[in-house]
């Protein structure tokens, strides 16, 4: 069995999250295809 990362809420929603993927340009096109292929973001 692999060992889980366990990270907290908060430091995955910092990197990983909505605003940040907004803040910068290689975000903001990840939301772009993300919505061209039908998913929930």
């Amino acid at each position: 069995m692999k060992v889980r990362i366990r990270r907290s809420a908060l430091k995955k929603k910092r990197v990983c999250g909505f605003r940040a993927r907004m803040s910068t340009r290689g975000g903001r096109a990840v939301i772009r295809r993300r919505r061209a292929r039908g998913r929930k973001i």
